[in-house]
C-alpha cells in the first residue's frame, strides 16, 4: 500500500479560539516528520445540508499505513488532540489510501 491520506472535518465551537489552534496545528505538523503534506482550509458555500455543520477539513499525507500510526500515537498529536477534542462540537475522521487516477484531456 501506498500514500495514506488523514481527513478530519470540524465543526468549532462558537467560543472557541480557532486561529490560535490553527497556529496549533501548524507547530504540530512541523514537529512530527512521518507527515508528508498538510492542506486545510474553511467550508465557502457553508450549506448547512451538504455540509452538515462541518466547518474546516484538515487533510494530511502519510507515506504509509505505518507513518499514520506514528504520528497517531505521538505525544505531540495525543497532547494537541485533547485542546482540538475540548474545541469542536463535532468531529468526522477517515483515513484511506490514495488512489489517482488520471485525467486525460
Amino acid at each position: 500500500m501506498g500514500s495514506i491520506r488523514h481527513l478530519v472535518l470540524a465543526k468549532f465551537k462558537d467560543e472557541a479560539a480557532v486561529e490560535e489552534l490553527l497556529q496549533g496545528l501548524q507547530k504540530l505538523v512541523s514537529e512530527i516528520d512521518v507527515i508528508k503534506s498538510f492542506e486545510w482550509g474553511e467550508d465557502v458555500l457553508k450549506d448547512e445540508r451538504l455540509g452538515q455543520g462541518f466547518t474546516h477539513a484538515f487533510l494530511l499525507t502519510f507515506g504509509s499505513a505505518e507513518d499514520l500510526a506514528t504520528y497517531i500515537k505521538h505525544p505531540s498529536h495525543v497532547a494537541f488532540g485533547k485542546a482540538f477534542r475540548a474545541a469542536i462540537d463535532k468531529i468526522l475522521a477517515i483515513d484511506f489510501p490514495v488512489v489517482t487516477n488520471e485525467i486525460s484531456a
